[in-house]
This record gives C-alpha cells, sequence and structure tokens, in this order.
C-alpha cells in the first residue's frame, strides 16, 4: 500500500490499519452521491473499510477546500441514503498542510444494508477493490447473515425418519472409537426439535437430495480438456453424502495419482505427482466452505498431465481476492458453520483454522521440495479455485539425466475412509473373519448398525449364533439397550485396567 497512508503520515489514532480496505476519493462528489454511498454499503455489508477524501488515485495529496462541510455533508448522506444506518467514524486530518477527511465504516451486522435512490432499492458488496451490486446469491447471503444464520443452519422441507446416516456414524465411529448416539443428531445441529433436518442434515444423509452437492473428477488426456482423440481418461460423478463425497473423491485422486521412485546411495526416495494429504486438505475445504445458495455449480476436480484443479463454488468471504493476499495470515472465516463444525468432529479439518499452512508447508518440508511445486489459489465472485502442479514433472526439468521408475497404482475400493476403515456396508466380511478379527467386527457392525440381530450378525459373518452371543458376551463394553426389535446396540469406552 501507499506510503502515506501509515498511521505515521494520517495520524496516530487513523482509525485502520494497513491491510484495511479503502477507496480514494479526489473530493466529495455532491452530484453523484451513488458514487461513493456504494462503497459505504459495500463496507458495511463486508469486514468494513475506509473512504479517503482529498486523496488521488495516484496517491497526490489533493486536500479539501472545506473539510467540516464536507464531513457534514457526508454524515447527512449516509443517514439519508443508506439503510439501516450502518457505524462510522469521520475524522478530519491534517497532511502536509492539507485536511484530508477519513470516513471509516464499520463491518455490520444487519446486514444487507442498502442504497436507497435513484428510484432504486440497491445493496453492493467488496469484490477485491471495487464495489459492485450484490447479485441473488449475494443478497441471499447478506440476509441470512443479518438473521446470524447461515445456510447449512436453516431448515429444510425434509423430516430425519426419512434419511439414514450410515456413513456419517461409520466415519465417527472410526474416527473416535464411539457409537454415534442418537442425541448428537440435535447437538451437531442436523436435526431441529421437531425432526425437521436442516440443511447441514440433508447434506450429510446418505442420499443427499440437493443437485448442488456433487463432485465431478476427470482425469484428461492432455493439458486441456481437449488433449486428444480420447478426451478423458477416467471420470466420475460422485454424489451422496458428504462424507461419501470426500472420500470417493479421494478414491479418484489416488488411482489417477502415480509415483515416481529413484535410488539414492542410501534410501529410496519416492515422489508422487500430487501429494495426498494437501490435497485431501483442499477437497475437505471445497465441500465444507463452498457457496450452496449457488444452484447449477458443483466442486470440480480436475487432473491434467500437468496440474490438478480443485474448483468449488463460491467467492472468498467479504469478497476478498486470495491473489492478492498473504497466505500466510489469512483469517478464519465459516461460511457453513455446521458443517465445518461436524467435519471437526469426524477428524477432517481443525477448528483453529490452519487450512492453508496444512495445503503448504508439507510440501515445502519434502527433501526434494522446489518453489514451482506450491500451488496456486485464485477466487473471484463466482468461484475459489486451487491448482496443484504435476510435482514429478517439476523436478523432472530439474533432473533429467536420473533414472527413474515408477510405483504401480494399487487397486483403491471406494468406500473406504482415510483410515482405511471399511465403508460399513452390510455381507463384504462373510466367512473372513477369526478371533480378535471377529471381534473387531462385531463392535464395527453394531456401532454402524444399532439395530442389527445377533441373526444377522451370525449370517454375515458365516460364523454360528452361539459363536456370535458367546463373542459379544465377552465385550462388556458393547450393550443393548432395550429389549426385542425395539432394542439398540450401544458401543461405550473401554475401561483401562
Amino acid at each position: 500500500e501507499s506510503e502515506w497512508i501509515q498511521p505515521s503520515r494520517v495520524g496516530g489514532n487513523a482509525p485502520f490499519s494497513p491491510t484495511t480496505e479503502y477507496d480514494k476519493k479526489q473530493e466529495v462528489e455532491r452530484r453523484k452521491v451513488k458514487s461513493w454511498l456504494k462503497s459505504v454499503s459495500a463496507f458495511a455489508n463486508g469486514g468494513g473499510g475506509c473512504l479517503l477524501f482529498g486523496i488521488a488515485d495516484d496517491d497526490t495529496i489533493i486536500g479539501l477546500t472545506d473539510a467540516k462541510a464536507d464531513a457534514e455533508f457526508i454524515s447527512q448522506k449516509i443517514k439519508e441514503r443508506i439503510d439501516p444506518m450502518p457505524q462510522i467514524d469521520l475524522k478530519i486530518e491534517r497532511v502536509e498542510d492539507k485536511e484530508l477527511l477519513i470516513l471509516h465504516v464499520h463491518g455490520g451486522e444487519d446486514t444487507p444494508y442498502y442504497y436507497i435512490g435513484d428510484n432504486v432499492l440497491e445493496t453492493f458488496v467488496r469484490i477485491g477493490n471495487e464495489s459492485v451490486v450484490a447479485d441473488s446469491t449475494e443478497h441471499k447471503r447478506l440476509v441470512l447473515r443479518g438473521r446470524n444464520s447461515s445456510f447449512d443452519a436453516r431448515p429444510s422441507d425434509e423430516m430425519f425418519e426419512d434419511y439414514a446416516f450410515s456413513k456419517l456414524r461409520s466415519r465417527y465411529y472410526a474416527w473416535n472409537g464411539l457409537s454415534f448416539d442418537k442425541k448428537l443428531y440435535r447437538s451437531f445441529g442436523l436435526v431441529d426439535n421437531k425432526g425437521i433436518l436442516t440443511y447441514a442434515g440433508l447434506l450429510m444423509a446418505d442420499e443427499c437430495p440437493l443437485r448442488q452437492s456433487r463432485v465431478f473428477c476427470t482425469r484428461w488426456n492432455g493439458k486441456t480438456k481437449a488433449g486428444g482423440s480420447i478426451d478423458a481418461l477416467d471420470s466420475a460423478e460422485i454424489t451422496g453424502g458428504l462424507v461419501t463425497l470426500l472420500e470417493d473423491t479421494m478414491s479418484f485422486i489416488r488411482r489417477n495419482n502415480r509415483t515416481l521412485w529413484y535410488k539414492e546411495p542410501m534410501q529410496r526416495i519416492e515422489i508422487p505427482q500430487y501429494m495426498e494429504r494437501c490435497v485431501m486438505e483442499v477437497v475437505v475445504n471445497a465441500l465444507a466452505h463452498r457457496d450452496y445458495l449457488i444452484q447449477g455449480s458443483e466442486v470440480h476436480v480436475d487432473i491434467y498431465d500437468d496440474r490438478m484443479v480443485v474448483y468449488s463454488p463460491g467467492s472468498m468471504p467479504e469478497g476478498r481476492l486470495i491473489q492478492t493476499m498473504n497466505l500466510e495470515d489469512i483469517p478464519s472465516v465459516r461460511r457453513n458453520p455446521v458443517i465445518a463444525d461436524i467435519f471437526a468432529q469426524l477428524g477432517y479439518m481443525e477448528r483453529k483454522g490452519s487450512g492453508m499452512g496444512k495445503i503448504i508447508n508439507p510440501i515445502k518440508a519434502l527433501p526434494y521440495f522446489e518453489e514451482k511445486m506450491l500451488p496456486s489459489f485464485f477466487s473471484d465472485r463466482a468461484q475459489f479455485t486451487v491448482t496443484f502442479p504435476n510435482m514429478i514433472l517439476a523436478w523432472q526439468e530439474t533432473h533429467p539425466d536420473i533414472e527413474v521408475n515408477f510405483v504401480e497404482n494399487e487397486d483403491v475400493t471406494q468406500g473406504g475412509t482415510q483410515d482405511g476403515t471399511q465403508d460399513g456396508t452390510q455381507g463384504g466380511t462373510q466367512g473372513g473373519t477369526q478371533g480378535d478379527d471377529l471381534d473387531k467386527w462385531i463392535e464395527y457392525q453394531v456401532a454402524v448398525y444399532p439395530t442389527i440381530t445377533t441373526e444377522e450378525l451370525a449370517s454375515l459373518s458365516g460364523k454360528g449364533l452361539r459363536t456370535i452371543k458367546r463373542r459379544i458376551a465377552k465385550m462388556p463394553h458393547i450393550v443393548y439397550i432395550g429389549s426385542g426389535y425395539s432394542g439398540h446396540w450401544e458401543v461405550r469406552k473401554k475401561e483401562r485396567l
């Protein structure tokens, strides 16, 4: 930013920092008040900002002829033309013997803040360094924020009893070692006290009905979407709840992610095209933070010969452009707080908002790291995109003479969780469980399917009913609550000796 906006030049108590959003105005336009009032609306609808009057676009300090009269005019027009009235601070500052006006507009909670004039009612948002009219999706988001709500917290028209959540329960058990208690549906914000699912509940359901909640994955043949006679080498349209979307997307990426290896005197070095833990963090963020208000747009994963692109619908919160920001100092703003909290409970993300470091730092720590291996980030009004360069190609550019080999891809089961746990579908382990493996299998099945019967367990495992009952009797942490078909299993914490 320009030197002159530092507090030392504009006054030690200037109501903004060098990172504050701001607009420069050479004068206070009295005939065209919309030219600056639209920024007042945009700043109030976002994270706040400053209007600096008396400064030219090239940072030349022009000064105002009558700053006091201009300040009174600004205050009056904000009261007349912005509804509701935002919180502002208006100061006259003297710089180089010239008077400037600094209008600080605080980010508001009563969004949307409208501009009233020219026989229209408009609300503005900040996109990069511009104040633009909010589109219908942005306006809905502002209305929700003004109600202290979010899309994922809103009630849907669907009843809890009509949907299954086996994938959610399975992942919860795999990560926490405990059954998913029925009370958690409400405490996690998936269902209200009337038994109606929130949109977060719909998004987590096994058969999610929301069309925009899908992931399109494509492995393109070449470096563009029309790279040869066969445009796509592999593709998948993934539907279902968010756990399914995440797991199946990562399975697609794994089977299309080659690994190179070469020998050094004392060790074997392996270089993947894409570092899985970093890509997973991006996919998690794409699903958790995308704008679900946008219809007709889904998360996309496009893998080319030289790069992988992960596209998520929706701008950054408050309209900032990530390509203009310091990646080490990006504030954590959660567009879908209910989903973010659930993902934290499932071990997919952290509450403290360290996602950017988890994307970049593992790559920087590689022994063969080069700057060109780092991903690039881009956002605008409609999207957030992360592009991972193919690390093998990046490495080979500077090591063309080293003899290399490739690791053969192993088959990837689409239903697996990140811990390698099976997807919980019944019938997949018949006849193959013995001893401790049988105990673990029983524990897993009753955790994921609390109403499963001992007869069903016997049939699925290929064991006798007496064997199943005897094994369960030796596991006191597995308890049957209730009686008959109306009861259910609970897996409790094991007592430590």
